[in-house]
């Protein structure tokens, strides 16, 4: 008897101690999940040309896990008509709208032959479509300011309350007035809220100097699927990939926190499609998160636990202090070049320390090395490009050589 019970204690510690493995494993799986998501996206509620059911549809349809309507200077909360116009295609849009949702959810009116239709708020389009763990709308707006004849354009991603352009005496004034004006809010409702600098070559509006004059903003759009923004720039602007890479060597010289890159559709229009159409699907984020909620993807992505993406999917990204390690999730016949790319502490130009020609690789970090990213393109052609970006492609966010 002396024996036997040392023997059971064992077995159920050996019993009890595998469940706990197993319970931490469960969790660590359920925090590698990644969602796909857009953080900017535009409805009738401002410019875009659908509404916000048939745009939610489209994206939920499409395996998207959360979406950020982001209309210009609007919440989209107050009570909202328009118009729909004669064009044939405008009118298909509506009677397909009335035939899906019905006489009961569309609330329209004919005043001389014209049909205006109410518009439905975030709140009822949010409560028609989200579904715990498998589709998320998040409060978005797109704070849309100028100064002179630039543009100068910020997304609050989960705002509580919306946000009037704020002005300023410079094009850096104006970005950081309304920075400033976003991070209040947050600090008052104590909600994560997310501000991020949108397409900073529209109309070569936003300089590097504007970029690095911020002071707390953490995120910017290094790809933009609108075809007016000009993400690989010209002879005389630079490429947001190359603004992005020399606002961290700035931001680090001065010890402030790296900028993120986001790849975000900017989608205005849903039917007329090409290369001259601002259309959905271009580019998103793929976030790392426990849940999906505004919260838990705002703090991933302030982590730096995502990757943008243009089409290429990654089937595992495994960051640690001194490592960075891509593996893409392959597809038939396409070839991937993964390339790392930083700067060394004490210089300024960007250098491309390894590539790999695969659909895996691996970078150690060493001593001399300020950051390290990673891009992947591949040899598959982009069904709807803008610009002369040809093929998908995909970035890492920077890892520091703390």
């Amino acid at each position: 008897m002396k024996h036997i019970l040392p023997s059971i204690l064992l077995i159920l510690v050996f019993i009890f101690g595998s469940c706990g493995d197993s319970t931490k494993n469960a969790e660590e799986t359920v925090k590698k999940r990644w969602y796909k998501g857009n953080l900017h996206t535009h409805s009738f509620w401002s410019d875009g040309d659908e509404f916000p059911e048939t745009i939610l549809d489209w994206y939920k349809s499409n395996n998207y896990q959360f979406i950020a309507l982001s209309d210009h200077n609007t919440i989209s909360m107050e009570e909202k008509w328009i118009q729909v116009r004669e064009d044939s295609v405008y009118q298909k849009s509506f009677e397909n709208y009335l035939a899906t949702y019905g006489e009961d959810w569309v609330e329209y009116k004919v005043d001389s032959g014209k049909v205006q239709v109410k518009l439905k708020t975030y709140a009822e389009y949010r409560d028609l479509f989200e579904k715990p763990g498998e589709f998320l709308v998040i409060h978005a707006e797109e704070i849309t300011d100028r100064y002179e004849d630039k543009h100068v354009h910020m997304n609050a991603t989960n705002i509580q309350e919306k946000i009037d352009p704020q002005g300023g005496n410079s094009i850096s004034e104006v970005m950081q007035n309304n920075l400033d004006a976003v991070l209040q809010q947050r600090k008052e409702t104590g909600v994560p809220i997310m501000p991020h600098i949108n397409h900073p070559n529209f109309y070569y509006s936003i300089s590097l100097e504007d970029m690095i004059s911020l002071k707390g903003e953490r995120f910017f759009e290094v790809y933009n699927g609108h075809p007016m923004v000009h993400n690989m720039g010209d002879s005389t602007h630079i490429s947001t990939e190359e603004m992005w890479d020399q606002i961290n060597i700035s931001y680090l010289a001065a010890k402030k926190p790296i900028m993120y890159g986001l790849a975000t559709d900017d989608s205005h229009n849903y039917h007329k499609m090409g290369s001259k159409w601002s259309n959905s699907g271009r580019g998103w984020v793929m976030v790392q998160s426990d849940t999906l909620s505004a919260p838990a993807l705002i703090e991933a992505m302030e982590r730096g636990d995502f990757y943008s993406t243009t089409g290429v999917s990654l089937k595992s990204l495994d960051v640690n202090e001194k490592n960075l390690k891509v593996e893409v999730e392959p597809e038939a016949g396409i070839d991937y070049t993964i390339t790392f790319l930083g700067c060394l502490k004490g210089e300024t130009e960007v250098k491309e320390f390894k590539t790999v020609e695969g659909s895996s690789a691996n970078f150690e970090l060493t001593d001399d090395i300020l950051f390290v990213r990673s891009k992947i393109t591949s040899t598959k052609l982009q069904e709807n490009p803008i610009e002369d970006i040809k093929y998908e492609s995909a970035w890492t966010q920077p890892l520091l050589n703390d």
